[in-house]
């Protein structure tokens, strides 16, 4: 998530429109319902302050609240900011007939992320009809120093910003495949460059092999990336460079050129 600790001196900034997101966003799929004691301590608030806030999230309809057991959760008018979102992307708008054309060229669940602080973001998505190593929905956060789509991203970024950006995340091996040296993770970027690609193999899932290429907006800025997901159990890594890195340069080239802005 971005760090907006520089702006909360600011006189703009509404510091309870800010915890109430807080609340909001406490929830995860290893808290997805909690009673009020809990919520609090997972939003950093004290009680009282986390039952005012969900009691006007309950009012406005984005949360739920159990009377019986008295336990909070996500109601479905939780997702409108983020159906908002994809609905005015004009990377997403631009994106998804050429990640469709990927998705069918290929046979793989394609992606398309975009950079937001230490992580990616997952904004679109064309799974495969084929079986599926691992479920990867829209709006999936992942670490941008261990993805191929991270990798791809700062790859085109200047290096300085590139290497204070990997140095800033906190690399943890998820994996036994997962690299974390900072040496290394800047020689893969060289790679990267020179390629017009990136690569990563099991490093977040294990038997995960993914090949991503930035999307560029006409000044040369990198607004995204375009990822395959291709399992060990039906590609090779060789192979999956060889066969998935010209097409998904190829299709990040095609949205870049898609009237895409810098923002």
């Amino acid at each position: 998530m971005n760090d907006m600790t520089q702006d909360e001196g600011s006189r703009l900034y509404i510091n309870s429109l800010a915890r109430g997101l807080q609340l909001l966003t406490a929830f995860n799929e290893h808290r997805p319902a909690m009673k009020l004691g809990d919520l609090a301590e997972a939003a950093g608030m004290t009680k009282s302050a986390a039952q005012r806030f969900a009691f006007t999230l309950v009012a406005l309809g984005y949360l739920n609240k159990n009377e019986t057991t008295k336990v909070y959760s996500l109601a479905p008018r939780s997702l409108e900011v983020g159906l908002r979102y994809l609905q005015t992307s004009a990377l997403v708008k631009s994106a998804n007939p050429y990640v469709h054309a990927l998705n069918r060229a290929c046979g793989e669940t394609c992606i398309v992320a975009e950079l937001d602080g230490h992580d990616v973001v997952y904004i679109a998505r064309f799974p495969t009809h084929r079986e599926m190593f691992v479920n990867m929905p829209i709006g999936m956060r992942l670490p941008v120093y261990c993805t191929a789509t991270g990798r791809a991203i700062l790859s085109r970024l200047p290096e300085a910003t590139a290497s204070a950006l990997l140095e800033a995340c906190e690399r943890v091996p998820y994996t036994s495949e997962t690299v974390t040296d900072l040496g290394r993770l800047n020689a893969l970027l060289v790679e990267a460059r020179g390629r017009g690609f990136a690569w990563a193999n099991g490093e977040y899932y294990t038997g995960d092999i993914n090949i991503a290429a930035a999307i560029l907006a006409p000044n040369g800025k990198p607004v995204g990336a375009v990822n395959v997901s291709a399992p060990s159990t039906r590609w090779t890594l060789e192979r999956a460079i060889a066969e998935i890195g010209p097409q998904v340069v190829e299709t990040a080239r095609a949205i870049g050129g898609a009237n895409l802005s810098s923002g």
